[in-house]
Order: C-alpha cells, then structure tokens, then sequence
C-alpha cells in the first residue's frame, strides 16, 4: 500500500514554507521508516493537525501506530517522552522512538474516543486521567512557563488588534504571570487532553493520546474540554444555555480532578484569551483579515471566558 498524505494534512502548506517542506519530505520519511522498523502498513493513512498516523502490523502481525510529527512543532517535541514516563499508565503505550526523526511507534487503540460519549461521563474520564497522567515532571521537559510567558508577551504585543472585550485582555496579562509565579511542584502536562486524545484500548480501559507534554500547573488542563464539542451545547438535545453546559463540564473536570476550582477556572481565562490571540496572529502573518471560521473561533473563546466566571 502506498503511502499517502492526507488532504487535510497537506492543507496545511498554506501555513509557511516549513509546512511545505517537511510536506515534500514526508512520504519518502515514512516509507523508510516502514522499511527501517520492519512494518506493513494496514490501513489508510490518518492524521491529526501536526501529524501523520499509519496503521501498521510488525513482523509478528502486531498491530501498531507510526506516528510522525512535524519538525516545527515545539509542543510536542518531547511527545515520546512523556509517553515514555507513562509507561502506559494512563496513556498509549510507545514502542519505539526516533527523536530525530519526530517518528513514534505506539501500540495500536481500537477506539472509540469519547466524541459520542455523554460530555459530563467524559469530563469525569479526563478528570480522572488528570491524577494519572500528573507525575512529578522529568527535568528534560520544557517548562509550562517558557510557553506562556512567549504567549502572553505575543498577547500583549496585538493591542486594539484583538477582537476581545479588554477587560477580558487584562485579565490574562494580570492572571498568567501570578499563575506561573505559584507554579511549586511542576507535574508533566498532558497540555491538550480532549474528547479526540482519550481512546478506548479494547479492554475497557480509556488512555491519552498526542500528547503536548510540558512541565507545569496540573490546572492548565481543562480548557480543551470546554472548546471542544461546543455546538451539541445549543443544539436540539442541549439542557439548559451554553453557559450552562460549560459550567457542567467545568464543574465535573474539576471535581473528578481533584483540582482548586479557582486556580482552573483562571487558567481557562488565560488559555481562551491567548486562543483567541492566535486567530488574529495568524491572519496577520498571511496578511489578510479574519476568516469567518476564526471569527466564530473568537466568538467561542470570549463565551467560554465568561461563561465560567459569571
């Protein structure tokens, strides 16, 4: 079977000249490293935003995942790592690595995710992956702070730029640097755990997938819960507002958590501002203005910032 790009990975060219050649490269990479590791490539080729995923078997007809990752991507630069450090607890189990490469081999998930799952059962399943996944942090993992102070020094650079209420603005200027300074004891964070990046193992168990491993605040992780699968909270089976659905996912993350309500609840502030930030940068770079997706996108962050402080 040959290997094949997907169309919405090769999308992502329009994202710099980078993209573009590391694009050029990738189907003669994964073809050596189906050859270098000894493994058949069983199924269509799969991918996430910064990725390339192959299902596999191995000499033996062990079914796997080779995953390989953009070059560019800092976050998840030390992906195998962290999944290292898990030893399967809580998350994939990897199986060989080629740093240099960005190349991983993982044990292969059936699934399903937790897309279909009721949010709130969901929540609680993230919750409780929270304690397993937040092991004291290995020293070769970058910090949770050297991300976040570049991210809000970029925040605080758009100025009138950002289509977001200012106080809201302020606020993870004021909040973000207080949160990073109180930081004692980092754990690694799994840093984008959603309903996506939890998949069943086939034997009753749920694990974390892709990983952005960094060195932090175990409170930075709910926001992704509240971002994803927001329009089921409007739609026709939806109980309550949307500001009540967050809160409940909210609520159900920080309680199977075992999380400081009000350390969560900041973090969220801050991740939905710099989320909302990097809409506008990124039209800025391609020199155009916001797209209506991204429009909606920044629509989405300023009511998840409100919806979990009213």
């Amino acid at each position: 079977m040959p290997v094949t790009i997907p169309a919405g990975l090769l999308a992502q060219r329009g994202l710099g000249d980078d993209w573009g050649r590391w694009l050029d490269r990738l189907p003669r990479l994964a073809v050596g490293l189906l050859d270098e590791w000894g493994l058949r490539q069983t199924g269509e080729s799969l991918h996430g935003y910064c990725s390339l995923v192959l299902p596999v078997v191995d000499p033996d007809g062990v079914a796997g995942a080779l995953k390989i990752s953009f070059d560019g991507d800092d976050e998840s630069l030390h992906e195998g790592l962290a999944l290292q450090h898990w030893g399967g607890r809580g998350a994939v189990r990897l199986l060989r690595a080629d740093p240099r490469r960005r190349a991983l081999l993982l044990d292969w998930l059936p699934g399903p995710d937790l897309g279909d799952a009721w949010d709130v059962e969901a929540c609680e399943v993230v919750g409780e992956l929270y304690g397993r996944l937040h092991l004291p942090a290995m020293p070769q993992l970058a910090s949770l702070s050297s991300y976040v102070e570049r991210w809000l020094r970029q925040l605080g650079e758009l100025g009138r730029d950002l289509p977001v209420p200012r106080r809201y603005v302020e606020q993870a200027l004021s909040l973000g640097p207080d949160l990073l300074a109180d930081d004692a004891a980092p754990v690694v964070v799994h840093g984008d755990l959603h309903y996506a990046n939890v998949m069943a193992d086939g034997a009753g168990e749920w694990l974390a997938i892709d990983p952005k491993p960094m060195a932090g605040d175990p409170h930075y992780e709910p926001a992704p819960m509240l971002w994803n699968r927001m329009a089921e909270l409007s739609g026709p089976g939806a109980v309550g507002s949307v500001r009540d659905g967050l809160r409940r996912r909210f609520h159900a993350l920080v309680d199977a958590g075992g999380l400081d309500e009000a350390r969560a609840r900041d973090w969220v502030v801050v991740r939905m501002v710099l989320n909302a930030g990097w809409a506008v940068q990124d039209a800025q770079r391609a020199g155009r203005r916001l797209l209506p997706d991204e429009q909606d996108w920044i629509t989405r962050c300023i009511a998840i910032t409100k919806a979990v402080q009213d």
